[in-house]
């Protein structure tokens, strides 16, 4: 049982060190630095190198030398150290790890066995003053082989998403090569642990850790993920929400932990896995991510880094000898893992700035190495004095790790292909409504079904999956060949839902982990009714955003890509995410865009000399000076710089008129378009969703085939 002083030093503790590593991190960032090296030196300035030496009382009073009482302190690091690496497995790229296998694989090879030779050699030269109680040189050798050829994951987790550079190609790579490293660093230890307490090597323990670690990871990627997809599954279907999407998570991630710690690993190993399997999850909640990535950077990794200098004691620096292996420690530990990590990357064919970014960010060891060599003062393997050289390296190479990073960066933004993808990926990080998650097509056959495929093929992010739901009957076997054939070159799963009511199993399956729906309307309007009984109660009821495609009346099945888009620019948050499908289309099929601007005027008399292409001066607006047409320009500019971002050409115009779906309808008559997208806030009238009367007229007129975009109220917000 805890005494009421041990519970009061855990709180007075966990305040200091978190006021310590959040006012130092955010001097750290004031300096340009990511604030986990301000986090880092917190434990220097709490430990015995600072506060220690400058009121010792205050130093003993606050962190005693009690095991009970560093066990609690212990207890919160780790915990934090384990949700920085659940949060980092999250935004790790399998795909993109996929691709540059080879590259990670030489990287991790000989980013450590370089440093483990260095280290080795540099071990058996270091004198004997250094060798803990139990170690023979070899031994003790040994240990610095593992501690030069070992980085710290969390730490360059943590400046990685500091300086915004998570989703870079090196450092899905450095991320990839980090775990290699780790894994073989705590192999490394467990074979070291065996030869200082018994003098020998367990062989059959390194063998069963190593089957243990394979078999993990095998039954993780396999059957952990169909688990996890079945439990998140549930949660949705449950309508858990956040909460119970977190509480999946973290459970995962516990079980995960202690698994890898069971087989001989470290527990914050199988919290990595668990984060990558969690965000491969199709069904996971994107606001738990964020929500727990807050958590974690704000409260539990600053006071793991805080934690992580503590035992670290830089007054023994001032021993010459102390000091000048100290130095050398160092620098051969720097060195070895630069040299090391670079010749991997040129060897697999990475571009030098990638081989030294890959070298700055492999060489920060941080508190993965503090608890090595914790490991290694335990064992008696260490001593004092080694223990500080390693714990300051660790140190340093963690501080030196973002100015390098940011000085190797700083002018080089990455091949074009890396560019391009990393714009792709702001643009739709920030889409209303074309986003990277899942598109749900219920079908029940018929064209404008299967040219609802075509163009949400076109418009949905590529290699994001598109489920096709046939629920209450059966889609014609012709028309579901068809419509899956024009989905073949992305993932699609095909559902098939027998129900009474099919528009229940519609709902049902779009708490799934959708992104959106999109439904082809039928050619025949039903009396009284928007489209069909179907189609009206599913844009009424839907919880998702809809996209609704009726073919034109004078383009039969219409064309397989679009030629000329017509769009309006209204800006508003729903006729954005119409033109971010009228964008998405023009971009993937080569189609022009013609955005439009509609002022309508009360009478024809107002009309004349008010319509203009820009660029033509013969629609010059002379001396007109109406706000309206002001504002009008205003929302064209939005919209053009969009499309223009999203690598689409754009002509515009701004007409006047009495009547908007006479202007539109005129309009893409005038030049032909093949493509109308709208946007359309739903309302609700006795029997059936109301679009509006403009949108409604355009899809019983238009000879052009039309895209209408709803979403619910909330999302038009």
């Amino acid at each position: 049982m805890l005494s009421e002083h041990q519970l009061l030093l855990f709180w007075l503790q966990l305040l200091a060190l978190l006021v310590a590593a959040r006012a130092l991190g955010a001097l750290a960032r004031r300096f340009g630095q990511p604030s986990v090296v301000g986090e880092l030196a917190a434990g220097l300035v709490l430990g015995p190198s600072v506060l220690g030496k400058l009121a010792p009382a205050a130093g003993a009073w606050l962190f005693p030398a009690d095991p009970t009482q560093n066990a609690l302190l212990s207890g919160v690091a780790w915990l934090g150290v384990f949700l920085l690496l659940v949060v980092t497995g999250v935004e790790t790229d399998l795909g993109l790890i996929r691709r540059r296998w080879s590259a990670t694989g030489q990287v991790a090879v000989a980013s450590l066995v370089i440093p483990v030779l260095c280290g080795f050699g540099v071990g058996l030269a270091m004198p004997p003053v250094f060798l803990g109680p139990n170690a023979s040189p070899n031994v003790f050798a040994l240990f610095m082989a593992t501690a030069l050829g070992i980085s710290a994951l969390p730490v360059i987790a943590k400046v990685l998403a500091e300086l915004d550079l998570m989703r870079r190609n090196f450092a899905q790579v450095l991320l990839a090569a980090a775990m290699a490293n780790d894994v073989a660093g705590w192999i490394l230890l467990g074979v070291v642990a065996g030869l200082a307490q018994s003098g020998v090597i367990e062989l059959r323990e390194v063998v069963t850790t190593l089957a243990g670690l394979a078999l993990f990871l095998v039954v993780a990627f396999t059957l952990g993920q169909r688990a996890i997809d079945a439990l998140l599954r549930s949660a949705r279907r449950r309508r858990a929400g956040v909460a119970g999407a977190l509480s999946t998570g973290v459970l995962a991630a516990l079980a995960a932990g202690a698994l890898t710690h069971w087989l001989g690993l470290e527990a914050v190993f199988g919290a990595f896995v668990a984060g990558i399997v969690l965000g491969n999850s199709r069904f996971q909640e994107p606001e738990v991510f964020s929500q727990l990535r807050t958590v974690t950077l704000s409260l539990f990794a600053p006071i793991f880094f805080a934690t992580a200098g503590l035992r670290a004691d830089r007054v023994l620096l001032r021993d010459p000898e102390v000091l000048l292996w100290g130095g050398i420690v160092l620098a051969a530990a720097s060195a070895s893992k630069f040299a090391g990590a670079y010749l991997g990357a040129r060897l697999a064919g990475l571009s030098p700035r990638e081989g030294l970014a890959l070298g700055a960010g492999l060489n920060a060891r941080g508190a993965v190495e503090i608890v090595v060599a914790t490991v290694g003062l335990s064992l008696g393997v260490l001593n004092p004095s080694s223990y500080t050289a390693v714990v300051l390296m660790a140190m340093a190479t963690s501080m030196m790790a973002p100015p390098i990073l940011r000085a190797v960066l700083k002018t080089w933004p990455g091949s074009p292909e890396e560019i391009e993808r990393l714009e792709r990926e702001r643009l739709l990080g920030e889409s209303v409504l074309v986003r990277p998650l899942r598109l749900l097509l219920p079908s029940h056959g018929g064209p404008n079904s299967i040219l609802a495929a075509r163009l949400v093929h076109l418009l949905w992010p590529e290699g994001q999956q598109v489920t096709v739901l046939s629920a209450g009957r059966d889609v014609p076997a012709a028309d579901l060949e068809r419509l899956l054939a024009v989905l073949k070159d992305r993932p699609v799963e095909h559902a098939h839902v027998p129900a009474k009511d099919p528009l229940d199993a519609i709902l049902d399956h779009a708490m799934l982990g959708y992104g959106a729906i999109a439904v082809g309307a039928t050619d025949l309007r039903v009396a009284d009714r928007l489209v069909s009984p179907l189609v009206d109660e599913l844009l009424t009821r839907s919880p998702l955003p809809v996209i609704m495609v009726r073919r034109g009346a004078a383009h039969g099945d219409a064309p397989v890509a679009p030629r000329r888009i017509v769009v309006p620019a209204t800006g508003t948050r729903t006729g954005r995410a119409a033109l971010e499908v009228a964008c998405a289309i023009a971009r993937r099929a080569g189609s022009e865009l013609v955005l439009v601007h509609v002022v309508t005027a009360p009478d024809e008399e107002t009309l004349r000399g008010f319509e203009r292409w820009p660029g033509d001066p013969e629609g010059a607006l002379g001396a007109t000076d109406d706000p309206r047409l002001r504002v009008g320009e205003q929302v064209l500019d939005e919209a053009r710089s969009f499309a223009r971002e999203m690598g689409v050409e754009v002509r515009s115009v701004i007409r006047r008129g009495v009547s908007v779906p006479d202007v539109l309808l005129a309009l893409a008559r005038e030049i032909e378009a093949d493509l109308v997208v709208l946007a359309a806030n739903l309302r609700q009238l006795s029997g059936r969703p109301f679009l509006g009367h403009g949108v409604e007229t355009l899809l019983e007129r238009s000879d052009s085939t039309v895209i209408v975009v709803t979403a619910p109220p909330e999302s038009t917000r």
